[in-house]
């Protein structure tokens, strides 16, 4: 199906999700920081990235905002996973430039419906290339 980044890190959380993700086709790529996550992005071309906002190090948001100010990136869908249930965290996700908010413990049912509406949906017309 698709390639999904997961930024988390946590293993216990990363190992949950690659055990629910792959059975549904998905290919997936894992790393335990902002920092490794961005690294990834270039060579790894995801089509979606979940990402844990609590990181040590940079944390989710900045690596949101880093990820969407880059023309190359920008159509990437990004997903918020925190602990954080408060709509004003929501509120700071999509501020953020995330495309959609899911709290923890993660509700599979829940995030599953919103990777399938975010890797279905067509993204917005952009400039092309240089």
């Amino acid at each position: 199906m698709s390639k999904i980044l997961i930024i988390e890190d946590t293993e216990n959380n990363r190992v949950l999700l690659t055990r629910r993700l792959r059975p549904r086709g998905h290919e997936v790529v894992l790393a335990e920081d902002a920092e490794r996550g961005l690294a990834l992005v270039p060579t790894e071309r995801p089509e979606l990235i979940l990402m844990d906002v609590g990181l040590p190090g940079m944390d989710g948001w900045s690596a949101a905002r880093q990820l969407k100010a880059d023309p190359a990136n920008r159509l990437i869908p990004i997903i918020a996973l925190t602990a954080h249930a408060m709509e004003a965290d929501r509120i700071k996700a999509v501020e953020a430039g995330c495309d959609d908010y899911e709290t923890k413990p993660i509700d599979f049912n829940s995030l599953f419906a919103k990777i399938d509406r975010l890797l279905s949906s067509p993204p917005p017309l952009a400039a092309p290339r240089v």
